[in-house]
């Protein structure tokens, strides 16, 4: 029996696990075999706290989860198969064992949609991004690219236009599903140019992205296009399928719910549809998915749930 189980070791769930540790809590953290979240994925990252050269996305995790041994979190290194929330205490299997929980703090994350294509995998990192926030900064001057055609790519395609030489949308279809209000901006930017009905079926580069291979949709013709970056935003996809009867938005994300407390006063921030069961970071938070804010979430997660406790002896 544990005081609280964590689902998931990115920034949410090692900060929830450091903070719960020393709230003097009986915690287990199960990882998963890919730990880490898209930190693992990420090299050099400048826009953490505390580093003033930066530091390499794995070696913070690494930290972290160091950090987090050294309190005295138990660590359960592999994936979990199925969490039961239908009565207390919380249940969840991994291994063929069950380990069962007072309270429970999902931060299982999203992860992000790929175009799974040829030099993809080797590249990523090395030109391609899923973050124009996280990496705008290293493309200053340089010829960009932006897949996609919702609110987050008109939003990626503004962000690189501040420091990029050039940035070029290219679409699947011929018109933008993004909201009018992101799509004037964009038309009004004279950095920004559109490719309509294109599609990205190869990367060219070895050491880092020199250039895309476009296929018109229409007529099946393709060119080569070159650019210093191509940044992806045709969405993430939230890792809450192993979570039954808890509620999910309609994009599959897990709902945050505001509890208040006897008082009338905000007592939760990070609560569930389920009492106890606190969630944390981008398997909730589709909006900022950064790796600041997602350890907030998770320090959030750990004193809502240390007061839970407190409060459900």
């Amino acid at each position: 029996m544990y005081d609280i189980i964590i689902l998931g070791s990115g920034p949410a769930g090692l900060t929830a696990g450091i903070y719960a540790i020393r709230a003097g809590h009986k915690t287990l953290l199960i990882p998963g075999i890919r730990w880490g979240g898209q930190l693992m994925l990420t090299t050099l990252v400048e826009n953490y706290p505390g580093f003033v050269d930066g530091i390499q996305g794995p070696d913070l995790m690494m930290d972290m989860r160091k950090q987090a041994e050294r309190l005295g979190v138990e660590f359960l290194n592999t994936d979990f198969t199925q969490a039961d929330f239908s009565s207390k205490p919380f249940k969840i299997t991994a291994d063929g064992k069950v380990y069962e929980a007072k309270s429970v703090i999902i931060a299982t994350g999203a992860d992000s949609i790929w175009l799974n294509i040829p030099g993809e995998m080797q590249l990523r990192g090395r030109g391609v991004s899923t973050c124009a926030v996280c990496d705008a900064f290293f493309f200053k001057g340089r010829d960009t690219v932006v897949v996609g055609g919702g609110d987050s790519a008109m939003e990626d395609a503004l962000v690189l236009s501040k420091v990029a030489k050039s940035v070029t949308i290219i679409h699947r279809r011929d018109k933008f599903r993004a909201s009018k209000a992101m799509q004037d901006r964009v038309f009004k930017e004279a950095k920004i140019k559109v490719l309509w009905n294109k599609t990205v079926i190869k990367y060219i580069g070895t050491d880092h992205v020199a250039g895309i291979i476009l296929k018109d949709i229409q007529t099946g013709k393709e060119e080569e296009f070159k650019t210093d970056g191509v940044f992806l935003a045709i969405g993430h996809k939230p890792n809450t399928e192993k979570f039954v009867g808890l509620e999910l938005d309609s994009k599959g994300y897990i709902v945050r719910k505001e509890i208040k407390d006897e008082s009338g006063l905000l007592g939760y921030r990070t609560g569930t549809s389920v009492p106890g069961v606190f969630v944390g970071g981008d398997v909730h938070d589709y909006r900022y998915k950064q790796a600041i804010t997602a350890a907030g979430f998770g320090c959030m997660a750990a004193l809502d749930a240390d007061r839970w406790l407190q409060e459900n002896k």
